[in-house]
């Protein structure tokens, strides 16, 4: 379509096989987010409450013919405008909250963690301490906001904590955990970025790609493809927004939305999704067009979206991506570039070990720039590899992650 790439009679017809099956919505539920409230990260209560929403909801989600992977708490940033006394003494109840999901095989994101102006010499070291103590909490910066534009201070905090935590977690894994977030608004479903804001609430996150390469196949133009994709995932869709929306109004909840983000996975890959589009390689040109075509499909979906709602593009959690990163068919700097078109900024992308935190710190000032300028939400989640120099590949024990070359810092 954009590119040369004939399409097969055999595509042709896996498009329609799948518009047409009634088994299976084909695509998975990658979380159920509940956004609640806390007295104080001391408060069980709130937290038990929605342990046991997620189980109702998972249940009767599945129940319903859909693969639920995960299920996610989100809390309102208790700790945004908190000083470093605070912080300090709220790890002995993170780490508690943390014991807490942990046992219930649940995830737990609470939100920016300083003040947009905050100005703390130790928040990069408490950072580091949370994120090698904890397993399934994460945890942001704001580095833009609507009121405030771009956070000088939280970009270079942000970068300071990405240093600390790739040095004090094996393989600098808790970066998994954290980011710098830009102009996110509260209720995005996706971690680490999720944060709640006014009553508790309840949204989900996808994992689509098998889904747009069905509803992209057997286009003849990039016109036909669009529509083609549009028809099949508000048809898809539909059914489980009325679904959830029923589970939130049971539990007493707000629906929030959907975030229609096509989440990749090692198996479902959104550069293979793309490369189908384009014809070509990821990183080719035409990648950018392919990437707007299908962010433009996302936009216009006739269902109530949140979050992010556009192309994620984590080098480090699809495989096609990794294999095209490792072919050198694409920069740091492409990156930012399909960012322009996309949803979340530059997602897990695996940097040299001995990255300085200003380094880090620029891409991060870009990437804030770029969603002030865009007025959308953004962020950058970036990976130093410690021990790991750009060129090498980077290698991990970690079931969501896929083995990468790691990139230059620029």
């Amino acid at each position: 379509m954009l590119g040369a790439a004939a399409v097969t009679p055999l595509a042709r017809s896996g498009w329609h096989e799948l518009a047409r099956d009634p088994a299976g919505p084909g695509f998975r539920i990658r979380t159920i987010t509940a956004g609640s409230n806390l007295q104080s990260f001391a408060d069980t209560r709130a937290i038990d409450a929605a342990l046991a929403t997620l189980k109702r909801a998972k249940r009767a989600v599945t129940d319903a013919g859909y693969e639920v992977q995960t299920v996610r708490i989100a809390t309102q940033p208790l700790l945004e405008d908190a000083g470093g006394r605070a912080r300090a003494a709220a790890l002995t109840a993170l780490q508690a909250l943390d014991r807490a999901v942990v046992a219930e095989s649940a995830l737990l994101s609470i939100g920016p963690v300083l003040a947009p102006d905050g100005d703390d010499p130790d928040f990069a070291a408490w950072a580091a301490e949370l994120a090698r103590t904890t397993q399934n909490v994460s945890f942001t910066v704001r580095v833009a906001s609507p009121e405030r534009g771009t956070s000088p201070r939280g970009v270079t905090a942000a970068g300071d904590a990405m240093v600390a935590i790739a040095h004090a977690t094996p393989g600098g894994i808790g970066n998994f955990r954290f980011a710098a977030a830009a102009n996110v608004p509260a209720g995005t479903p996706f971690f680490p970025v999720a944060y709640h804001n006014g009553s508790d609430a309840m949204a989900i996150g996808l994992e689509l790609p098998p889904l747009l390469s069905a509803g992209l196949a057997g286009a003849n133009t990039l016109g036909e493809a669009k529509q083609h994709l549009t028809e099949l995932l508000e048809s898809r869709l539909g059914p489980l927004e009325r679904l959830v929306k029923d589970i939130a109004r049971r539990e007493r909840r707000s629906y929030t939305g959907i975030d229609v983000s096509p989440a990749p996975g090692k198996d479902a890959s959104i550069g293979e999704t793309i490369e189908a589009l384009t014809g070509v390689p990821f990183g080719a040109p035409s990648t950018l067009a392919g990437c707007a075509a299908i962010t433009d499909v996302l936009k216009s979906l006739r269902i109530k979206t949140c979050g992010y709602s556009g192309l994620m593009l984590p080098v480090l959690e699809d495989p096609v991506l990794a294999r095209r990163a490792s072919e050198g068919r694409y920069s740091v700097r492409d990156l930012l570039l399909y960012s322009s078109v996309c949803g979340t900024g530059l997602d897990v992308v695996p940097l040299p070990g001995d990255s300085r935190a200003d380094r880090l710190a620029a891409l991060i000032a870009d990437v804030a720039a770029l969603s002030t300028k865009l007025r959308k939400p953004l962020s950058a989640r970036l990976f130093p590899v410690p021990d790991k120099s750009a060129g090498e590949i980077a290698h991990f024990d970690n079931p969501y992650l896929t083995d990468s070359v790691v990139l230059k810092a620029e």
